[in-house]
């Protein structure tokens, strides 16, 4: 019997497991049907979301590329209207200028028949005028014809000289104010420093025991310093300072430096002077080649000889009647440059030619040539261009000049040398100049009177005309002019003009 009962209630458990995983296995079902209904519905969701974005998305491309499309067709709109605005423009202009050809045709017609009547009406003069010939001076027709021809003629050349004159009076006029725009244009453009030097130098000293150890014993220590240096060293009763004399500039500066660092060091003596001064001459050297490069670079002139450079860096300490040589070939070299920018010459060539036109200056030579000799030489033998040399050697007029950079480069260096504040000199030596450019003038017989204007630049003559004629006012002119070359130093150029009048005067009673 227990083991019936137990039986059953096996039976019984086993159907209740059955029947609980059944209603857990019908609950799970349900659960992942639902969930995968709701996957679903969150899908179809995300996709419609999706869905309007991309709609969104296109209609926003669509908008853009509407957009773009009529900004597009605006700018050809524009395009097309703006030309169509210019071939209207064109085509008035065509129509004034067709309008002006037939005025032009209109007024030579005119002009034509206005010659045809003139000529009609100088050929019934002539006849007339043949016959009153031949009636008065019982002249053959064709001999009358022949004075009258002649007579014509002499007219017309009369008239084709006035007019001939009148434009080359005009053309003058024209090309002198072309001349003075260009360079007026070209000095305000340039902008440089004016710097002035003087034939000494002068080095502040601690205190005036110094001088006698800059002495030496015997005075050995300043006789080192002159001998290798090449200069004087003046010592005096100045209060600390010594003066450093000397005609060239470059050993001046050695001469400078080396006796400012002997006296900054302390030591003095033959052994030290002569090591300072070597390596203060080095130090020079490395400057004239610094500059030299520097003023090269600064105007872009390309392939230039290290010898070149040299001569050009060594116009650094140089100067002329107080003005830097290397600042005044660099201002020459500018000017030369705009000027033929202005005159469409070859402004490199320009500017090369007046960069270079005073090296000889810079150059250490015991020969007699003169400055622009010794640059020709050196530009020359350094494969320069002919034109180049040519515009060294003509910038003073030691040959003619042969090309038109040439004259820029003479022009160039007038206006460097002779603008104001550009060169310094000594008011006494001023007054004694223009003083002897009156007397050299007055010594020629047949001058009234003579003026030096223009700071000495122009000298103005009044001849007599009675007593001179215009060969002899040209022959006096250059007569005048060699006697200034020779007799005279001066800057740049004196102009010599003489003047020759004859005046002629009645009164009415």
């Amino acid at each position: 019997m227990s083991y019936v009962i137990t039986l059953l209630v096996a039976v019984v458990g086993i159907a209740l497991g059955w029947s609980a995983r059944w209603l857990y296995a019908k609950f799970k079902l349900t659960s992942i049907e639902q969930k995968a209904a709701r996957l679903d519905a969150e899908a179809v969701k995300e996709a419609e979301a999706k869905k309007n974005e991309l709609v969104l998305e296109t209609r926003k491309q669509l908008l853009d590329e509407q957009r773009q499309q009529e900004r597009e067709a605006r700018e050809r709109q524009n395009e097309l209207q703006r030309t169509e605005r210019r071939l209207q423009d064109k085509e008035e202009a065509l129509e004034k200028k067709q309008g002006e050809v037939e005025n032009t045709k209109k007024q030579l017609g005119d002009r034509e028949n206005a010659l045809n009547d003139r000529e009609k009406a100088l050929s019934d003069r002539e006849d007339s005028l043949t016959s009153e010939l031949e009636r008065i001076a019982s002249m053959t027709a064709d001999e009358a014809k022949n004075a009258i021809m002649a007579q014509m003629q002499d007219a017309a050349r009369h008239d084709a000289q006035v007019e001939i004159n009148k434009i080359e009076a005009e053309a003058q006029l024209t090309a002198d104010k072309k001349a003075r725009d260009i360079i007026v244009s070209s000095i305000q453009r340039l902008a440089s420093e004016v710097t002035g030097d003087t034939t000494v130098s002068s080095v502040s000293l601690p205190s005036d025991e110094m001088k006698g150890r800059i002495i030496g014993r015997e005075g050995r220590n300043i006789r080192t310093l002159e001998t290798l240096t090449g200069v004087d060293i003046i010592i005096d009763d100045t209060p600390e300072a010594v003066v450093i004399s000397c005609f060239d500039p470059v050993r001046r500066e050695i001469a400078r430096v080396s006796l400012e660092r002997l006296v900054q060091d302390g030591r003095i003596h033959p052994a030290r002077i002569e090591e300072v001064v070597t390596k203060v001459t080095k130090e020079i050297a490395r400057v004239v080649m610094d500059q030299g490069e520097t003023v090269v670079f600064d105007l872009g002139i390309g392939n230039m000889s290290q010898e070149a450079i040299r001569a050009l860096g060594r116009l650094y300490f140089r100067t002329s009647y107080g003005q830097s040589v290397l600042n005044h070939s660099k201002e020459v070299a500018i000017l030369a440059g705009m000027i033929a920018k202005e005159v469409g010459a070859d402004s490199q060539l320009a500017m090369r030619a007046g960069l270079l036109h005073d090296i000889g200056k810079g150059i250490e030579s015991e020969s007699d040539q003169n400055h622009a000799e010794l640059g020709a030489d050196l530009a020359k033998r350094l494969g320069e261009d002919p034109k180049v040399v040519n515009a060294i050697l003509a910038h003073h007029n030691d040959v003619e000049p042969e090309t038109v950079e040439a004259v820029i480069v003479q022009i160039a260096d007038a206006i460097s040398a002779s603008r104001p504040g550009a060169r310094r000199e000594t008011i006494d030596n001023y007054i004694k100049r223009l003083e002897s450019l009156e007397k050299i003038a007055k010594g020629f017989d047949g001058v009234d009177n003579a003026f030096a204007i223009q700071a000495g630049r122009e000298l103005r003559i009044m001849v007599n005309n009675e007593k001179v004629n215009d060969e002899q006012a040209k022959d006096i002119a250059r007569k005048i002019a060699e006697r200034i070359e020779a007799e005279l130093r001066y800057p740049g150029r004196i102009k010599v003009t003489i003047i020759r009048e004859t005046r002629v005067v009645e009164y009415a009673r």
